[in-house]
């Protein structure tokens, strides 16, 4: 286990990541699915409490700001008016189930059933971006996705009480960011 003061680097990274994002929005390579990154921004935010009530400390920052940082980009695909990716019949369906997925989520009364729906409604929301980068690689910024593999990895390595309400959305956020890095990098 490392210092909790981890926690504030890899927050600094997880702010690193999305500061390259919304930079490549603003140039007009990157093209976020507002879809996913809407749900991206209320899943982890959510989680992040659950995880907090449930006894995380510091280790909960990573997922935190794995929601908190997703509410920039959504805020910045508004301002800047070539910065977002059209929706499709895709995102809808996706965006549907993951917010049904969150309702579910919310109305569980146990940390670990409401963190697996947690995940599920992530990864629906995941999606129609992992089909758009898998398809566009290049609308997308593979670094955004690292920075947030590696910042999960630390705060999972500050984790004093391995439960798996508290380890297992870091857990997932790594898995789901180096799979996006590898849609984007597969060429």
């Amino acid at each position: 286990m490392l210092p909790a003061y981890i926690a504030s680097i890899a927050v600094l990274i997880q702010f690193l990541g999305v500061f390259v994002y919304i930079k490549d929005m603003i140039l007009g390579t990157t093209k976020p699915n507002r879809v996913t990154w809407i749900i991206w921004a209320l899943a982890p935010l959510i989680g992040a409490w659950l995880s907090w009530k449930a006894g995380a400390g510091l280790s909960v920052l990573p997922v935190f700001m794995a929601g908190f940082n997703p509410l920039l980009v959504v805020i910045a695909s508004f301002i800047i008016k070539k910065g977002y990716w059209q929706i499709t019949k895709l995102d809808i369906i996706c965006g549907v189930l993951a917010i049904f997925s969150l309702i579910l989520w919310i109305t569980t009364r146990s940390f670990s059933i409401s963190i697996l729906f947690a995940i599920l409604s992530d990864a629906l929301a995941s999606l129609p971006t992992i089909t758009k980068s898998w398809k566009y690689p290049e609308t997308e910024t593979a670094s955004t996705y690292l920075c947030g593999a590696i910042a999960n990895a630390l705060g999972l390595l500050i984790i004093t009480k391995w439960t798996f309400p508290i380890y297992s959305l870091g857990i997932y956020f790594i898995l789901i960011n180096i799979g996006l890095v590898f849609c984007i990098y597969r060429r």
